[in-house]
């Protein structure tokens, strides 16, 4: 841990405010640093030399508070956390902008290990890499099991035309955040709402369900979550979209060199087609209609790496890989037309 202040972390306040709302909480001087990873809102892991703790906060900067809300974050775990669902435990929410500038909320420091890439599996192994693989599908089971209402999350979101909804949005995303033309992209987003399946019941969404946004930790030689994060996309929706992102980010890219990686060429990954296979028998939902639901995975990822590519082409991004990022959204709109296509 650095003793210095991380930008948008004034530790003095922050243990101002522990003490008066948590007395006792805190035994020493805190120290912090910003945890990498985070795509949107802002993580920092906290000690004071004996305990430890996150705080998640919005970028510095921000403009729309509804793009980055710690207050429902800090619900929907809430919610969770009494549950089998493995969340941080919930420690404080502040939403006074005098102490760090922004909201925030504080939660426990959850002991794991994020995997983000099959490099990163590479040291487990082909059967705990399965293991691990399937884990994340009995997690995500036991997500879509919790009653919204038995934990206070009734109003948590608007689950009446949720896929026509999110299609619309994705639609209109990709619209204000591109300056080329794409081929195959209007027939896909077409094809995808002449084909809108009927929801399930609804259920707690996560959005951003993948591998590299859960801890796991080893419990009696056995590697289990510990603890989903990244709750900045849930909402009350159509669990089968949680799903189809998973099955997504479960197929190989078969891209040399990619700024894209994910988990899914890690010597003992489940296929994707193992993954629905146990996610129905454990849920008991119908899964007929995964294609779809992959396919607009595919959509929205498409639609996300434009507005990055287009970021770049304007000169508002920074770092390495940015260059390449536009030659990708093809293969992604080619790989949700090829999976509406197949079924």
């Amino acid at each position: 841990m650095s003793p210095d202040h991380p930008p948008g972390l004034d530790l003095d306040r922050l243990r101002g405010l522990l003490d008066r709302e948590q007395p006792g909480l805190v035994t020493g001087a805190l120290s912090g640093r910003l945890i990498e990873g985070g795509r949107s809102n802002l993580t920092y892991a906290v000690t004071d030399g004996t305990a430890k703790w996150v705080v998640r906060r919005p970028p510095l900067g921000h403009v729309l508070a509804t793009a980055h809300d710690m207050k429902r974050e800090h619900r929907v775990i809430s919610a969770l956390h009494p549950t089998n669902v493995p969340v941080p435990r919930p420690i404080l929410l502040c939403e006074d902008d005098e102490v760090l500038g922004a909201p925030f909320y504080v939660m426990e420091f959850v002991e794991g290990t994020p995997y983000r890439t099959a490099d990163d599996l590479a040291p487990l192994g082909p059967d705990r890499t399965r293991g691990a693989v399937l884990e994340l599908v009995d997690t995500l089971v036991e997500l879509h099991a919790v009653d919204p209402a038995a934990v206070g999350l009734a109003d948590f979101g608007r689950p009446e035309g949720f896929l026509d909804r999110q299609l619309r949005r994705w639609g209109k995303q990709l619209d204000a955040s591109r300056n080329r033309d794409l081929a195959g992209v209007e027939e896909l987003h077409a094809a995808l709402g002449h084909r809108l399946p009927t929801s399930p019941a609804p259920a707690v969404v996560h959005g951003d369900y993948r591998l590299d946004n859960v801890l796991i930790g080893t419990e009696d030689g056995v590697d289990k979550i510990k603890a989903i994060l990244d709750w900045e996309m849930s909402t009350l929706g159509d669990p089968l979209t949680d799903l189809g992102l998973l099955v997504m980010y479960s197929i190989p890219l078969d891209l040399p060199n990619s700024p894209i990686s994910t988990t899914a060429s890690a010597p003992g990954h489940p296929t994707p087609a193992e993954l629905i296979e146990r996610y129905a028998a454990r849920s008991g939902r119908d899964v007929s209609s995964v294609a779809w639901y992959t396919a607009f995975a595919w959509f929205k990822l498409a639609v996300i790496l434009e507005g990055i590519h287009y970021r770049y082409t304007l000169g508002q991004t920074v770092g390495r890989g940015f260059d390449r990022i536009g030659e990708l959204v093809p293969v992604f709109i080619e790989h949700g037309l090829t999976t509406l296509q197949e079924g």
